[in-house]
C-alpha cells in the first residue's frame, strides 16, 4: 500500500481513503452511536479498526446485532406483559404508554450490552 501526502501549512498530511467495500457501508442509529463511543472512550480499537480499514464494516455488524436483540428484546417484553393488538383495540392510550416503557428498557438493554462495552 503506498501512501501519498500534500502539504498544508508547511505539514505534510497523509491522502487517505476508505476502500470501496467501507465507502459503501452505511450506518443507522445503533452504528452511528457505538462508533462516536468508539471515538471518544476506544480510541486505541477505533485508530486500530480505521487504519485497517474494518471500522464501518465493524460498525455495521454491531448496528444489526443491536438491531435484531433490540427486536427480539420488545416481543419477548411484550409476551411477558400482556401487551397484545386486543389491548391496542381497547385502550390505545395504555398500550402506548406500556409499548414506550418496554421500547425504553429494550433500547437502554443494548446500549448496556453492545453499544457502551
Amino acid at each position: 500500500m503506498k501512501i501519498t501526502y500534500r502539504e498544508v501549512n508547511g505539514y505534510l498530511i497523509p491522502n487517505l481513503k476508505l476502500p470501496p467495500e467501507e465507502a459503501s457501508v452505511r450506518l443507522g442509529k445503533w452504528g452511528m452511536m457505538y462508533k462516536d463511543y468508539l471515538e471518544k472512550h476506544k480510541k486505541m480499537l477505533f485508530s486500530t479498526l480505521l487504519i485497517q480499514g474494518k471500522l464501518y464494516q465493524h460498525c455495521a455488524d454491531i448496528e444489526n446485532q443491536a438491531r435484531e436483540m433490540f427486536d427480539m428484546l420488545v416481543e419477548q417484553m411484550k409476551v411477558a406483559e400482556a401487551v397484545t393488538e386486543q389491548l391496542k383495540d381497547e385502550n390505545q392510550m395504555e398500550w402506548v404508554q406500556r409499548m414506550g416503557n418496554i421500547e425504553a428498557r429494550a433500547r437502554e438493554i443494548v446500549n448496556c450490552e453492545l453499544i457502551y462495552v
